[in-house]
């Protein structure tokens, strides 16, 4: 069992205070000054008392903390944080801001192995997972650096449904009434299509926000550009995600990634409409962002423009990326390229 409080729910945090011979309530106290005053050690929880605080540090008890190894801010605003976790090992993750939303792109594992071929994290290779604590850190760690976070999507390096029972604490923990808080419709989940999870996740008492990376209108074309779909084939994944539909009642984002010559064709458009139909669902049109080692092209804006109508004419809510970050490698698909290329 994890030894780091950060890591750890509200319950968690009751168990073993009670298990200790403390009140219950003193799992509160450690749990605010954790995710609400980001304190970093157990000396810190002034409201325990010294002798209680020294016995969780005799036990090995302690706070997990990442340090922010570089930030880099491009001039529309997004900064990118590249932090280092206590392994060494390290992510990076992306604040976006836009009007009065503060929106962070987190990362759920060091590297990928899903080899989507768009996407500069796949370059890196799977490295392991990340804990909840690791995972919700990122989220406090930039609060406390540059200001109040309003919304989080799990859309930084790695697949977070197989990464799925630390994500869903994560969820909950950046959820919590006694923690940020964060409303669990400002929560979005981005997977590569992991069926069986998003099945799973539908089961769940909390429903965060499902996008989809989608990237294709058929399965040669998308098991080209992501392996996975040999896996997970698009009558399977559709099923799933009609099934989560089914049971939660909540839209679905499809994100689809705007590839020269590749995928963004009218046909490819009009193959999408009859992909999706019957699905309340909304499309996100990303331009592709170039990085190191990738020879695909962005569409541009006059394709995507052309793609985006035949999805509206036929009834599709769609919303046409805007491309943040670019300058500094922190657009969507470029997260890790500087970590490859080193």
């Amino acid at each position: 069992m994890s030894k780091d409080l950060k890591d750890k729910t509200p319950e968690e945090l009751e168990q073993l205070v009670t298990e200790l011979g403390q009140k219950k309530y003193f799992a509160g106290y450690i749990f605010s000054f954790i995710h609400v005053e980001n304190a970093t050690e157990i000396s810190l929880i002034t409201p325990l008392s010294k002798a209680f605080r020294q016995k969780l540090i005799d036990q090995g008890y302690y706070i997990s903390a990442l340090t922010i190894a570089r930030k880099l801010e491009d001039k529309d605003g997004t900064a990118k944080y590249l932090f280092t976790l206590e392994d060494g090992n390290q992510v990076e993750t992306v604040l976006l801001p836009e009007s009065k939303r503060r929106t962070v792109c987190i990362s759920t594992q060091v590297g990928c192995n899903l080899d989507c071929q768009f996407c500069a994290t796949a370059k890196i290779g799977f490295r392991r997972n990340l804990t909840a604590g690791e995972i919700a850190d990122q989220v406090e760690t930039i609060e406390a650096d540059s200001g109040k976070v309003t919304n989080v999507v799990y859309m930084g390096m790695g697949e977070p449904l197989l990464n799925y029972d630390a994500v869903m604490k994560s969820v909950k923990l950046l959820n919590h009434v006694e923690g940020k808080n964060i409303g669990i419709r400002h929560i979005t989940i981005s997977t590569c299509g992991i069926a069986p999870a998003i099945k799973k996740l539908a089961q769940e008492k909390i429903h965060p926000r499902l996008a989809v990376s989608l990237n294709a209108p058929s399965d040669e074309l998308r098991t080209r550009l992501m392996p996975i779909n040999k896996k997970y084939p698009l009558a399977g994944l559709l099923k799933a995600i009609q099934d989560y539909q089914d049971d939660t009642r909540q839209r679905v984002t499809f994100e689809y990634v705007m590839i020269k010559g590749l995928n963004d064709s009218a046909e490819n458009a009009k193959t999408l409409v009859k992909l999706v139909s019957g699905i309340k669902c909304h499309v996100n049109l990303i331009e592709y962002n170039p990085h190191p080692g990738c020879d695909f092209a962005g569409s541009g804006s006059e394709s995507i423009k052309k793609f985006a109508e035949v999805l509206e004419y036929a009834g599709i809510e769609t919303t046409m990326r805007f491309k943040m970050g670019r300058g500094i490698k922190a657009a969507c698909g470029q997260l890790g390229a500087d970590m490859a290329k080193e």
